[in-house]
């Protein structure tokens, strides 16, 4: 994947629905504002970290939010490129490629739109290899880096320029910046060198939405389902079939939070299933007992398709395959459960990993 055409963003728009784990924003948001982009300022082209230079300066660029808001302000091209200019300004150094900060939903996209209007590579790789709902949950943030400034930027031409000391105070600033420019905008933080990059970046998740986009658009063969070839794909498993019962979701805090509640059907009748969610599904629980918890993926497909559905999307009475994976190997080391793990988001669980609890839970 060299230039990305309009076949490209509309299977990297599927594929980060799935690794968003029901956040990171409407994908379709992001398509289009992609497609448009590239219709007026001319194609994207990819490059893989081994492709950069160790001199090459790498910026992040993101929307940060509701999801629910951003259905309702969608940003303009305007509002897309203040982020980048600022933090041009402010550093004095030029662009040369921009990243995705997180695969996940519109947040794949949206660097594809900022690369367009620049004429400058996107990075295929990001900083959290799904989506998470707070800005200290990057890689960048693993390694030790603090993101030295955050531009943020709205609808309304108002552009905002933050020197945090750490990951943790950069979302506690930018997310009350975000909440009083009505509750989304566009960012750039964690600017870095290629050099950096190499060692921070998850690397080839671009290609893998891509890659995931285009099997679940593909035709299904009456032998193997899309969901379980992507589940092959991702060292995934399928962990409820249910139909979507009770929702319960609101704007806290800046953030989308809430559950869903699901019964189970076929293999999965006389159970229960419940999602919580912070944008992102963060913990499942079969009959009350956890069978997954971020730092790993959790994501629901279309029981007929295998199409993902955001926390947005969901709706009564949808029938749903609940699915989860593993998170890259730098999620599973202490701190970076510290950093996402269930104790931070509030859950009263240590983590485990998701093989093991799947282990157990078809072990009973």
């Amino acid at each position: 994947m060299k230039w990305l055409n309009e076949e490209d963003i509309e299977n990297i728009a599927i594929g980060a629905a799935v690794l968003g784990t029901g956040g990171g924003g409407d994908p379709y948001i992001g398509k289009m504002m992609a497609l448009s982009a590239i219709k007026k300022y001319g194609p994207v082209q990819v490059i893989t970290v081994d492709e950069l230079t160790d001199d090459q300066w790498v910026l992040p660029a993101s929307g940060m939010g509701s999801p629910s808001v951003l259905v309702e302000k969608i940003p303009s091209f305007e509002q897309l490129a203040a982020p980048l200019k600022a933090f041009e300004k402010v550093t004095g150094k030029k662009t040369d490629v921009v990243m995705p900060i997180e695969i996940g939903g519109v947040n794949s996209l949206i660097p594809v739109a900022v690369a367009a209007m620049n004429g400058i590579p996107i990075l295929d790789g990001d900083a959290m290899g799904r989506a998470f709902p707070e800005a200290q949950m990057v890689t960048f943030h693993l390694d030790g880096l603090k993101p030295e400034f955050v531009t943020i930027a709205d609808e309304q031409g108002n552009t905002v320029t933050i020197e945090p000391a750490d990951g943790y105070w950069s979302e506690k600033l930018s997310r009350n910046v975000t909440i009083s420019m009505g509750g989304s905008s566009i960012v750039c933080d964690y600017g870095i060198s290629g050099k950096q990059a190499k060692k921070s970046v998850i690397p080839g998740t671009l290609s893998l939405a891509r890659q995931i986009g285009a099997l679940l658009k593909e035709q299904r063969t009456a032998s193997v389902h899309p969901i379980v070839q992507m589940l092959d794909i991702l060292g995934g498993f399928k962990l409820f079939k249910g139909k979507a019962m009770h929702i319960e979701r609101g704007i806290q805090g800046g953030f989308t939070r809430g559950e869903a509640h699901f019964e189970g059907i076929d293999e999965n009748a006389n159970q229960s299933c419940t999602l919580f969610f912070q944008n992102e599904h963060l913990l499942a629980e079969v009959d009350g007992k956890p069978i997954a918890m971020a730092p790993d993926l959790i994501a629901v497909l279309d029981e007929e398709t295998g199409m993902p559905i955001t926390t947005e999307g969901l709706k009564y009475g949808a029938r749903a395959v609940i699915v989860a994976f593993p998170s890259h190997e730098k999620w599973r080391t202490p701190i970076g459960i510290e950093t996402a793990g269930p104790r931070y988001f509030k859950y009263p669980y240590d983590y485990i990993p998701l093989e093991t609890l799947v282990k157990e839970h078809s072990s009973k």
